[in-house]
């Protein structure tokens, strides 16, 4: 079972999603989320990733991460009922391993629907789940508290998102644009900000 692999990075391949990387004379494709593929160094460059190595009846996949908490957000989902890599892979990839256990402790159905495929049927059903595959404090303050670190204050995101989804904005919409604002900053700039990127559209 292969947990991580350290090697030349190849390609990376953003239209198909993964990365090729050489280790010991054989080349690895990794299945990784957008933001992961972006964050990789260039090609030619010496890269490491964390892998899960999944394995299912005759297919055999590697997905690969840059945090091993993103890699373990990952395995959690995956034990999740009805949750395939795909899937699992298209929320870490909108939703930091933070982020998403803010949603699970909050109950945050919205931000799940973020992820294109996720209903409010399928959400609902992952938040009860994922409550106790995530590393969750026993409340929800401590929770909130653990994630908000030293500031006090959980992701701007969070706000960011609740101020355009009742502005009428669709999901698929505000998950775009999202990814392209930074972690932190002040919450009516960033809205701003995605307004003018909405409007830009």
């Amino acid at each position: 079972m292969i947990g991580s692999l350290r090697g030349t990075l190849l390609d990376r391949d953003p239209a198909a999603g993964e990365a090729l990387v050489e280790a010991g004379g054989v080349g690895y494709r990794i299945q990784m989320t957008a933001t992961g593929l972006v964050s990789l160094p260039d090609v030619g460059d010496v890269v490491f990733v964390h892998v899960h190595h999944h394995i299912r009846e005759a297919d055999q996949q590697l997905f690969g991460f840059l945090s091993i908490d993103e890699r373990k957000a990952f395995e959690a989902l995956l034990s999740a009922h009805g949750v395939g890599p795909a899937l699992a892979l298209a929320i870490v990839g909108i939703h930091l391993p933070n982020d998403l256990r803010l949603a699970v402790a909050t109950d945050d159905v919205d931000a799940l629907c973020l992820v294109p495929g996720v209903g409010k049927k399928t959400a609902a059903r992952l938040l009860i789940e994922l409550k106790n595959k995530l590393d969750l404090p026993e409340n929800v303050e401590a929770t909130v508290a653990s994630i908000a670190g030293d500031s006090g204050v959980p992701s701007v995101k969070v706000d960011v998102r609740e101020a355009l989804v009742g502005l009428g904005y669709s999901g698929d919409e505000i998950r775009v644009v999202l990814a392209e604002l930074p972690e932190a900053g002040d919450v009516g700039v960033l809205v701003r900000e995605a307004l003018q990127r909405l409007g830009s559209w």
